[in-house]
């Protein structure tokens, strides 16, 4: 089987080879294989392969940290999923980018048919959008919460999901071009960020007590979310896409019980008993990957061999490119 592998970190066409493996052998009773149909280029692979990412793997080490594929053999004691079922392949483990990886993850269920991009999708950013919305603050149907950028792959997927939940959406964008669309395919309200943002927000939203803001950006924008919420509010922080730390004026945060929290999915996957909840979590959110509701754009489709331009289109942040481990079907 084939397989692209990180030799080193650096540019993409010095350190990937694509490689042949061996096959697996007999499976052990609970193991199981997949064949792999579709996996994104993510920003989390390309910092992997320029060596910046939070966990970096030993070298060389396999490639590829989503996609899905369909299960073509199970152990004798395998029973949440069985031969053909469309399943997503396991997350952050560096094995995507190959033809057939081996398992023994429990969560996984039959996904719901849907289009192969998108569902190739399912197991990062929209995940990542139902994490940031129900980990910290317990939400109730026609509470607002605030997402920065909202065009992003994760914000893509806040608005729908907080949407399926009954939740309304501020919508954060830093381009005045990009609010028509932010409000189709779902955002209720959509502003440009600016220096009174605080005070558009509390227009829109006629003065309404927000608990939660999810910050995906950084920098100064961080300061006003944080006046942006409530007593006792919280502000995620899930990315740090505008390249600047925050700066986080400290008296309004005592004074009010305002919280900062950092999210990362690498560490909330670490913690026990987090895995078996996935199941429930991919429940509810591959209906809305599969029914065309969370929509991410693709930049473009390639075989496995193509591995380079798949990766230099990923770069331009157009959208995400797809890699296709045994061919297009």
């Amino acid at each position: 089987m084939k397989a692209l592998q990180l030799t080193a970190y650096g540019d993409p066409k010095n350190v990937i080879k694509l490689v042949e493996q061996p096959e697996y052998g007999a499976l052990a009773a609970d193991e199981w294989i997949i064949d792999m149909e579709a996996a994104p280029v993510s920003p989390t692979d390309q910092y992997i392969i320029a060596g910046i990412y939070g966990e970096l793997p030993p070298l060389p080490h396999g490639l590829g940290c989503e996609g899905v594929g369909r299960v073509s053999a199970v152990g004798s004691s395998v029973t949440h999923v069985k031969v053909g079922d469309r399943v997503i392949a396991p997350m952050l483990q560096n094995t995507t980018w190959s033809t057939r990886i081996k398992t023994k993850e429990t969560w996984q269920r039959a996904l719901p048919e849907g289009d192969l991009c998108q569902m190739a999708q399912v197991g990062m950013n929209p995940i990542t959008a139902f994490l940031i919305l129900t980990e910290f603050k317990t939400l109730k149907a026609g509470d607002w919460v605030i997402s920065t950028a909202a065009n992003s792959a994760v914000g893509r997927s806040v608005i729908p999901i907080a949407k399926s939940r009954g939740m309304k959406t501020v919508n954060i964008v830093r381009s005045p071009d990009l609010i028509d669309e932010m409000k189709r395919i779902g955002g209720d309200v959509v502003l440009t960020d600016g220096p009174d943002l605080v005070k558009q927000i509390k227009e829109a939203t006629g003065g309404a007590n927000i608990q939660l803001a999810l910050d995906g950006v950084g920098g100064a924008l961080t300061q006003q979310l944080v006046d942006a919420v409530g007593l006792y509010g919280t502000v995620v922080l899930w990315s740090r896409m505008g390249g600047v730390d925050p700066t986080i004026a400290t008296i309004p945060v005592l004074f009010t019980g305002k919280s900062l929290h950092g999210f990362w999915i690498v560490n909330w996957l670490k913690v026990p008993g987090n895995r078996e909840r996935l199941t429930a979590a991919f429940e509810e959110i591959a209906p809305l990957v599969a029914s065309g509701k969370v929509v991410i754009p693709v930049a473009g489709e390639f075989e496995l061999d193509q591995y380079v331009d798949a990766i230099a289109l990923a770069s331009k942040y157009n959208g995400k490119a797809i890699l296709y481990p045994n061919g297009r079907r």
